[in-house]
């Protein structure tokens, strides 16, 4: 079981089963989001996501019109992003949050067309 965490601490996760996708995605809006090249995302069903501490103080943003993008309230860490046209109601978590090792190689990445010519990966 993988479980992880934001930056203070106010929101602590855990996944009750294993990441089913991972990808870097170079889109503009997780370049803003994260203040990056790309953010690192791992999916799983959303029902398969228990937020075990801090769950109030997980806010959502609208940042198009299907997609919400999660963060703890206190300081700032990204969490999550939700697509409410994704049929199997999947969520996207960040990697980097993880507080247990979790093992991937191979990583693919995804909107390529927005790359930032400053990245070399």
């Amino acid at each position: 079981m993988y479980q992880g965490s934001c930056l203070c601490g106010a929101v602590v996760y855990q996944l009750l089963g294993e990441p089913r996708r991972v990808s870097h995605c170079h889109c503009h809006m997780c370049q803003k989001q994260h203040g990056a090249a790309f953010a690192t995302y791992l999916s799983l069903p959303a029902t398969e996501l228990q937020y075990i501490q801090g769950s109030g103080a997980v806010t959502r943003y609208q940042s198009s019109a299907t997609v919400t993008r999660g963060f703890c309230r206190h300081c700032g860490s990204t969490l999550e992003w939700r697509d409410t046209t994704e049929p199997d109601g999947y969520v996207a978590l960040t990697v980097a949050t993880l507080d247990t090792a979790f093992e991937i190689t191979d990583i693919p990445h995804i909107c390529t067309e927005s790359r930032s010519s400053w990245c070399p990966c």
